[in-house]
């Protein structure tokens, strides 16, 4: 009884036992089971590792990239990293978006025989290998002492900008529709004043001020300050520039009084507006002498006188804060120096402008930048060359005197003017 017993016992722990090796046959052991699993996990991290190098290409293609201004337009972003067994992110790379040059010569189309070597000398250097226009003029005369990137000057004109916010406040404390100091409300529990808003470019209060203006209004004073119309006196190849006719579709006036919006304004123009702030008033035809005998035979003619003289010192601390603390502080130093600046794009063009004066010395002048290309065409950047065009003036003691530059201190361009 008890050896039949264990005899059964011990079959049952034969079957039991080959039940458990008959399996291990087919190699599916645990411990190859684990196996089996490694090598899923570690194609997948082969087949990431792939996908990241072959997207890798393009980027490094576009890191060497180089255009006709021998610059690079395309950049990469971060290289993408595999961590584990998770996919590879996204690769992040720049392209291009701009079709007109951050850098070029600009000063190879231009005829500078009765300009102020000084002036032309410190703008041009200034300016450096930008593509942009820099002009300078005499807000007590109207005469240009220097126009660098002539073509670009006298062009069609572009969008201002945030420039447009100067004669859009000028309008509002004209017409009584705002106060400096009064805190207009942009949104949820934030106001501004103006002062503030001009030093910081803040689109939603001047966008308020334009829908408080109407559009009717805003054209009008435009108009007055110069849009629209020649800045110069009978000056070859110069363009008028554009003020719509209506509202811009894209943001109505809104947009208009925050960004120009269809607005083409050229250089010049905004150095004329911004010699009647500078000088109280007056706004002059602005006057390009090419000869000695035209220097030696110039009178300033005056275009019109704005009402604007009491509202002028409304305006002041805004452009000055804009220097001091705000969106141009490239432009600082110790003399004292207001101005605007204006960023954005037109078509696939990046525009940079900064409209200034100094308060400083003896001698007052307006300087006008103008940038376009890419990335680097900013606003800032523009206050960046009007700020050493003023500082290069400054180590040559030029606004220490007031001896008006006549035909006999006139020098030929080719000895002062170029790179």
């Amino acid at each position: 009884m008890h050896r039949h017993s264990y005899t059964l016992s011990f079959s049952i722990f034969v079957l039991v036992l080959a039940a458990v090796l008959v399996p291990a046959a087919s190699g599916d052991t645990p411990a190859l089971h684990k196996k089996k699993k490694t090598g899923v996990v570690t194609a997948k991290k082969k087949a990431a590792v792939a996908v990241v190098s072959k997207a890798s290409v393009p980027a490094r293609k576009a890191v060497v990239k180089k255009t006709s201004t021998a610059r690079p337009l395309v950049r990469s972003a971060a290289v993408a990293t595999v961590a584990g067994a998770k996919a590879a992110p996204k690769k992040k790379v720049w392209v291009q978006t701009w079709n007109e040059p951050t850098y070029k010569e600009s000063t190879s189309l231009d005829r500078a025989d009765g300009e102020d070597p000084t002036v032309r000398k410190a703008a041009v250097e200034a300016l450096g290998p930008l593509n942009g226009s820099v002009v300078v003029v005499d807000p007590a005369t109207g005469r240009i002492l220097t126009m660098v990137n002539q073509p670009l000057a006298l062009g069609n004109g572009f969008q201002p900008c945030s420039t447009v916010k100067v004669p859009v406040a000028l309008a509002a404390l004209r017409e009584g529709v705002v106060e400096r100091t009064s805190p207009i409300r942009l949104y949820g529990r934030k106001t501004m004043d103006m002062t503030e808003a001009l030093a910081h470019s803040n689109n939603y209060y001047f966008a308020n001020l334009g829908t408080k203006l109407g559009y009717e209004r805003v054209n009008y004073y435009a108009h007055l300050f110069g849009y629209g119309e020649k800045a110069g006196l009978n000056i070859e190849g110069e363009h008028p520039g554009r003020f719509p006719a209506a509202p811009p579709k894209n943001g109505g006036v809104g947009m208009l009084t925050s960004f120009g919006e269809e607005i083409s304004q050229t250089p010049l123009q905004l150095a004329a507006m911004m010699s009647a702030v500078a000088n109280g008033g007056t706004l002059f035809w602005l006057q390009y002498p090419k000869t000695q005998e035209e220097i030696q035979q110039f009178q300033p003619q005056v275009k019109r006188h704005l009402d604007i003289k009491s509202i002028i010192p409304e305006v002041k601390p805004g452009m000055q804060g804009a220097v001091e603390y705000g969106t141009a502080k490239r432009a600082k130093q110790e003399d004292t120096i207001l101005g605007k600046t204006g960023t954005c794009s037109e078509g696939k063009t990046r525009l940079g402008w900064f409209g200034s004066f100094n308060e400083s010395g003896k001698r007052k002048l307006v300087v006008v930048v103008m940038l376009t290309g890419g990335r680097p065409s900013i606003g800032p950047a523009a206050s960046g060359v009007a700020g050493d065009v003023y500082r290069r003036l400054s180590a040559e003691n030029y606004f220490k005197t007031a001896t008006p530059v006549t035909a006999a201190t006139i020098l030929p361009a080719a000895m002062c003017c170029k790179r």
